[in-house]
């Protein structure tokens, strides 16, 4: 899949570029599937969150772009149904647009429905997060946001489909740059700050990222891979604290100094 990891919809003009980029085609000739499912689970679903993302209306915007189509995929639907028959649904469309909500509740039913062991095999699909939608890609999302509904072995772990954590909506007023620290620190690995301005465009394994906003990176010395290792050569190049405010297509399109690679 590429991937367009969204803090809060497809918000702003980069991001809507990044994503017809990664379509290959106008967002009036692709094709949608939206999945809502995450909007039902936590400790703050409720129906509203779900028929809003699915109408549109929501906040972040993902259904009302101007699709040739959007049709629903709703997770926990799906064991009850024919499995060539929804897999098949899943094929035909260009993109998914997965809503936020509580991440380790998508997470299971991203599990339980069997969408997560057809994800490798979905070459050309655009897969598109909101929030909890991109964090279950993630390996972890961090006790800061399992808290709210905790598995009962404490696990955070997630889908691992990239090798970053993701911290979102740092510019909501109930999230600091104190809190995302002390989120970033208990996760070790790579991890990404976020605003609502920002989104990481996932192609062939680089990340790139995408912000009319503000980011940061934290833990760049345990990057895992030369791809990664050399994007964050790049964001220490613009900032030595690895962020980015107010710069369209914040990581950019530099050359790394550390090898060949267009970044």
């Amino acid at each position: 899949m590429k991937l367009l990891l969204t803090d809060s919809g497809v918000s702003n003009a980069s991001i809507l570029a990044a994503l017809v980029d990664l379509l290959g085609r106008p967002i009036t000739e692709a094709r949608a599937l939206c999945i809502p499912t995450a909007g039902y689970g936590g400790l703050y679903g409720d129906p509203d969150g779900p028929w809003n993302f699915i109408s549109g209306q929501a906040d972040g915007p993902m259904t009302e772009l101007g699709w040739k189509s959007v049709g629903v995929l709703e997770l926990t639907a799906l064991p009850s149904i024919d499995k060539e028959r929804w897999v098949s649904w899943v094929r035909e469309a260009d993109v998914l647009l997965v809503n936020g909500g509580d991440t380790l509740y998508l997470c299971h039913w991203m599990q339980e429905s069997g969408l997560a062991d057809v994800f490798p095999s979905l070459r050309d699909t655009v897969y598109v997060g909101l929030s909890a939608g991109s964090l279950v890609l993630t390996p972890r999302i961090g006790e800061h946001f399992a808290s709210t509904n905790p598995r009962a072995d404490g696990d955070d772990s997630t889908l691992g489909l990239v090798d970053f954590s993701i911290f979102p909506h740092i510019d909501s007023p109930d999230r600091t740059m104190a809190d995302a620290e002390q989120w970033a620190a208990g996760i070790k690995g790579p991890a990404y700050v976020t605003d609502s301005q920002t989104a990481i465009k996932v192609t062939k394994g680089s990340a790139e990222v995408i912000s009319e906003g503000y980011w940061k990176l934290f833990n760049t010395a345990v990057l895992r891979s030369a791809t990664f290792l050399c994007r964050a050569s790049a964001a220490q190049k613009n900032s030595a604290a690895s962020t980015g405010r107010g710069r369209p297509s914040a990581t950019t399109s530099r050359k790394c100094p550390r090898c060949p690679r267009s970044l």
